[in-house]
């Protein structure tokens, strides 16, 4: 049988591929040290594959057709987009897929669970998915499996729903007849606008209240508060594109209690998520 072998959150900011390099600007040194802390952890617990769980940006799911869950089931994923490239200067990327993991988390030959996933067999992962796995996994040797999450065209899941998700992610990795060793990984923002005349605020958060609250939900594993502060008028109050916070609710689920580490990383872009879960030992 597998083993769920730990679960981190982290921001997926592609402006950090620019920024945080050798010459490592101040106000970005915690965040580079919070993502080698988490590197640290995922590298310890040997995982031989990933479910990374985060929100592709209007390009493989637009809105002509945007499911609320879909799983990547590819051999390979190809990484990124040629504007990601030019614009957050990013790389072309390769990922293994892990199959047989995907198959078992759709069902197979039927859905499993109430969550009815969609399904892709070809994928090119934007920034959400790539930028996780080049800082927590350098050598993208980890085989993956990719989970879309619709947190960017209304209507979007409950909150509730994330955290079934979590859940459900839980109980079918335990339950995978495999022997393997796999980590979840989500990633999406705190408080943060895209666009608007909240955007970069020079270090502030365009909602210190809604980050705060945020992170204590994760810290104590408070489920019910954190459905509670996740409606959806609550969260556009937090910024345009803070819906992306959502996935770290599936993160919440799938920990099954409080995160062992959480914090809202002061950056010049917005605070940055860090959360992790560790098995009890």
């Amino acid at each position: 049988m597998a083993e769920l072998v730990g679960v981190v959150g982290v921001p997926h900011n592609p402006l950090l591929w620019r920024t945080m390099r050798d010459d490592m600007p101040e106000d970005l040194a915690r965040t580079a040290e919070n993502f080698a802390r988490l590197r640290d952890r995922l590298t310890a617990w040997e995982p031989q594959a990933v479910v990374v769980v985060s929100s592709d940006h209007l390009r493989r799911f637009f809105h002509d057709n945007s499911p609320a869950f879909c799983i990547g089931k590819a051999d390979r994923f190809s990484c990124t987009y040629e504007n990601e490239m030019r614009t957050f200067g990013l790389e072309h990327w390769e990922m293994t897929g892990a199959t047989d993991l995907a198959g078992w988390l759709l069902g197979d030959q039927e859905l499993a669970g109430s969550l009815d996933f969609a399904m892709s067999n070809e994928w090119v992962l934007d920034h959400a998915f790539t930028i996780p796995m080049v800082y927590l996994s350098p050598d993208l040797q980890i085989p993956i499996v990719p989970i879309h999450t619709n947190t960017n065209i209304p209507p979007i899941p409950r909150a509730a729903r994330f955290v079934e998700l979590g859940r459900f992610l839980a109980a079918a990795i335990a339950a995978f007849p495999e022997r393997a060793r796999v980590a979840v990984i989500a990633s999406g923002h705190l408080a943060t606008e895209i666009g608007g005349p909240r955007q970069f605020l020079g270090g502030g958060s365009p909602d210190q209240e809604f980050d705060d609250a945020a992170v204590a939900w994760m810290a104590e594993g408070d489920v019910e508060g954190a459905i509670a502060g996740c409606s959806f008028d609550r969260i556009s109050r937090a910024g345009n594109v803070t819906h992306q916070f959502l996935n770290f609710l599936v993160a919440l689920g799938a920990g099954g209690g409080p995160a062992t580490f959480a914090e809202g990383t002061p950056s010049r872009y917005a605070n940055a998520p860090f959360f992790l879960w560790e098995p009890a030992t």
